[in-house]
């Protein structure tokens, strides 16, 4: 991947990508003909739907679903510097990485709060960030302003690497079948297991392959795969992926398939469940992205104090929808007991499996699950229990 990374670099001021434009997937066409209903998401082209959107759902739940995530941000760090430079940017390890490892990390501002929540590959040659759409312009800033002495710089990997992921309960069997592991020099076969653990494939009709093991719906579903693969042979990719995920007995799925099982199960997205305004602690991240036992890194002081309090006034957590909301809560929605304010929803959705559930932010005293709530929506009050979902 680094050799692209690097070319691409030299044409960043050039202006080949204009980053206030709406970023289009790189093989649109190959939706487009599948019928796809093509949306947004901060500023990426994202597959809405093929139509289907509830056998979507039966897809990833059930078996297994292939979704197009080229809207993701992905940065390359290159350079002899570049672990020790992240290590002392991120809340997690980095400087215990070796290659083919991976860590969940967060970057936080001198407040502890949020900047990005990021999955860190460390390859051969590179540390490879994927973080939520819409980022790339704000993280390279963010890190190349801490970039002094560093033998480090800081890449733009989306135009070079489209990312494909395949989730369900039957993505190993379609990991196997494909048969590129074969191609995997150490040693060849061998699925990643660990999380975000990657193996390197170097196909001889595709190109430079990365996979990795990414549950991206969390413990909900388990098992899931990412394809970091070049956009050249991105489409073959696509259809060889499908002819597997077919066989399995799913299909192609969309961002609203996607989302309703993201919400069912907990997990928060940065930009909705998690801005600039929250502390990792309280998103439900720092189990398995903050690291306590780690040298200096921005922001740490704050979240070793509050670690050491051992509480925050505010946290994440489930919410049931009780009775038949005339109309399903919205983010920013008021939560509220005996008409004192004591959150907001974050994200919301009509379930075909749990009702209407969602997620938001509770006071400290309103954590337990049980505890009754009422939310105020544009059509008027509804009831609300607090619940535990299963998070990742």
């Amino acid at each position: 991947m680094v050799w692209i990374c690097l070319e691409w670099n030299l044409h960043q001021n050039a202006g080949v990508l204009d980053n206030a434009q709406m970023n289009p997937l790189f093989i649109r066409s190959f939706h487009q003909q599948r019928h796809a209903r093509l949306g947004g998401v901060n500023g990426g082209e994202v597959v809405l739907d093929y139509g289907n959107p509830e056998g979507e759902q039966d897809w990833l739940r059930k078996s297994a679903g292939v979704m197009d995530m080229g809207f993701r941000t992905r940065i390359c760090l290159v350079g002899a510097d570049r672990a020790r430079f992240l290590h002392g940017q991120v809340t997690n390890h980095v400087n215990r990485l070796r290659e083919g490892d991976g860590i969940r990390a967060a970057i936080t501002t001198p407040k502890g709060k949020l900047e990005a929540d990021l999955n860190i590959l460390c390859l051969k040659e590179e540390l490879l960030l994927d973080a939520e759409a819409g980022l790339a312009a704000k993280l390279t800033a963010r890190l190349e302003k801490y970039v002094v002495a560093d033998d480090v710089q800081v890449v733009d990997a989306a135009p070079a690497y489209g990312l494909l992921t395949v989730q369900g309960p039957r993505s190993e069997a379609v990991l196997a079948g494909l048969g590129w592991l074969e191609f995997a020099p150490n040693p060849p076969g061998q699925l990643p297991v660990r999380l975000l653990e990657s193996v390197h494939i170097p196909h001889p009709d595709l190109g430079e392959i990365y996979v990795a093991a990414n549950p991206r719906l969390g413990r909900y579903l388990e098992r899931g795969y990412d394809f970091y693969i070049p956009n050249p042979a991105l489409e073959r990719a696509a259809e060889s992926l499908l002819e597997m995920v077919h066989r399995a007995g799913g299909g192609l799925t969309g961002w609203n398939a996607w989302e309703t099982l993201r919400i069912e199960a907990g997990v928060p997205r940065f930009g909705v469940d998690m801005d600039e305004q929250c502390l990792p602690m309280e998103c439900g991240l720092e189990p398995f992205s903050v690291a306590y036992d780690k040298g200096c890194y921005i922001g740490q002081e704050v979240l070793n104090r509050l670690h050491t309090q051992g509480r925050v006034t505010r946290a994440l957590r489930g919410l049931r929808f009780l009775g038949s909301p005339r109309d399903m809560p919205q983010l920013h929605d008021k939560l509220v007991h005996q008409d004192r304010e004591i959150g907001h929803v974050t994200s919301a959705v009509l379930s075909p499996v749990l009702g209407a559930v969602g997620m938001g932010y509770v006071r400290r005293e309103f954590f337990q699950p049980g505890n009754r709530l009422e939310v105020l929506t544009r059509q008027g009050r509804c009831d609300v229990e607090v619940f535990d979902l299963p998070a990742a």
